[in-house]
């Protein structure tokens, strides 16, 4: 063990991983799709890290910006304002195409979830918040009471209003169900929420969330009638939307935010992680016109010491116009559609994959026993066997870097991958696809 890993262990606890089960890898250099370890092995980095680091690694442009805030104003307290703020809170609402929309920022993903639930609870002057089950949104005391998946249960029983619904996931949908297209299965998943919110009462709904792509779940994509429709119910119900675009924003997706995809507006949107591609930490919550305006009279009960803070706000404005410069929106407009391509060949190719799902660069692979029954490789919440963790050694080997969530294995490369780069880096994954089928024969 390296001096850097024996302190590491010594002194630093790991975030969801049993401590002495843990190896981490010493990390030396990064720079744009590649980081490289202690001994100088080389990574490609195939999740961008935790699908934040869009832009890659050492990216010139960010670190000048975030230089020149620190010799200009490294921190001024959220009260007052700034150039870089009031540059960044522009940039974002522009970016978000929400008319006079209005910005409250955090630090991070969780903390714009935590802060959203505030604000649409104010703003309604009612409790419950719905979300849906195989979604995350954080770990922190209100997020993780949002999140619907087993990292859920490190938060409960937590504070009362929190309300589960199942949201479209057709491949795992009933047995009973049967659909012919995507329009019966956005109006079987709409039924179902909509007798929800009639069972619990929509006068004490305050908001329903959703991940705008639902993202280490599976990169779940529902169908546009069902963004359409839920729309719909919100404001049948007097009740607010919310869109949790923290992995599925900035490009992600192909375009700026997911929901822009998909013909709808939402009331509310939390954002982070490519906002200044993780080289600062910066989240926030956006909010419509009715919401800003109800706040110029009523005081918004938010806030943080590292609100707005100058170093984010200033990535935040160089990332946003990094993405501009590169044409990010026209590279993953093209590579998005090789990554499907290569994708879509796996699941008649390999007996492990079930269901592949891509958006732009935004994929998951997900891992079957038998295509017949659709038995997942793991059972869900479980590896007894360390199963998922033996396929990402194998891809670590080769020195394909991601990480896998349940039976799904994630692929959401730095958008300013190269499509050469991007086939030579799926050569990998199909030769493991193909040892992974010998391990369930």
């Amino acid at each position: 063990m390296s001096a850097i890993k024996d302190k590491d262990r010594k002194y630093n606890l790991h975030s969801w991983s049993a401590q002495a089960k843990i190896s981490p890898i010493v990390v030396t250099k990064a720079e744009g799709i590649h980081f490289w370890d202690e001994d100088g092995k080389q990574f490609t980095d195939m999740s961008s890290q935790l699908v934040n680091s869009n832009l890659g690694h050492h990216n010139q442009a960010i670190i000048d910006a975030i230089k020149a805030q620190a010799e200009k104003v490294p921190f001024i307290g959220p009260a007052f304002a700034l150039e870089c703020r009031a540059d960044a809170a522009e940039a974002v609402v522009n970016a978000s195409g929400l008319k006079n929309a209005k910005v409250f920022f955090t630090n991070a993903g969780a903390e714009s979830n935590e802060n959203a639930i505030k604000i649409a609870r104010q703003y309604t002057k009612k409790q419950k918040i719905f979300s849906m089950y195989r979604c995350y949104h954080g770990s922190s005391a209100g997020a993780g009471m949002l999140t619907g998946e087993p990292r859920h249960f490190f938060n409960e029983p937590g504070g009362p209003g929190y309300v589960k619904y199942d949201g479209p996931y057709a491949y795992r949908a009933p047995k009973a169900c049967k659909f012919a297209n995507d329009d019966e299965v956005a109006d079987f998943y709409l039924e179902l929420l909509e007798n929800q919110i009639l069972y619990e009462g929509p006068e004490s709904i305050a908001a329903i969330w959703l991940e705008s792509v639902v993202g280490s779940n599976g990169i779940l994509i529902p169908p546009v009638k069902w963004y359409k429709g839920v729309r719909e119910l919100t404001k049948k119900y007097d009740i607010l939307m919310v869109v949790d675009e923290v992995m599925a924003g900035w490009y992600r997706t192909g375009k700026c935010f997911a929901f822009q995809n998909f013909g709808y507006e939402p009331d509310l949107v939390t954002f982070a992680k490519g906002v200044t591609c993780g080289y600062v930490p910066l989240g926030g919550v956006i909010v419509t016109e009715k919401i800003a305006k109800y706040f110029e009279d009523n005081s918004l009960g938010c806030g943080l010491t590292y609100s707005a803070h100058p170093m984010g706000c200033a990535a935040a404005v160089a990332t946003l116009k990094e993405y501009k410069k590169q044409d990010i929106e026209g590279k993953v407009a093209k590579t998005g559609k090789v990554l499907a391509e290569i994708l879509d060949s796996y699941v008649d190719k390999h007996a492990c994959v079930g269901q592949v799902r891509h958006i732009g660069l935004f994929s998951a692979i997900e891992l079957v026993k038998d295509k017949a029954t659709k038995e997942p490789i793991v059972p869900f919440g479980k590896d007894p066997e360390g199963t998922m963790n033996k396929i990402l050694g194998m891809l670590k080997a080769e020195g394909f870097w991601t990480y896998s969530h349940e039976n799904m294995i994630i692929v959401a490369p730095p958008l300013i991958i190269t499509e050469q780069e991007l086939r030579d880096e799926m050569a990998i994954m199909d030769k493991v696809l193909d040892s992974v089928d010998n391990m369930i024969k």
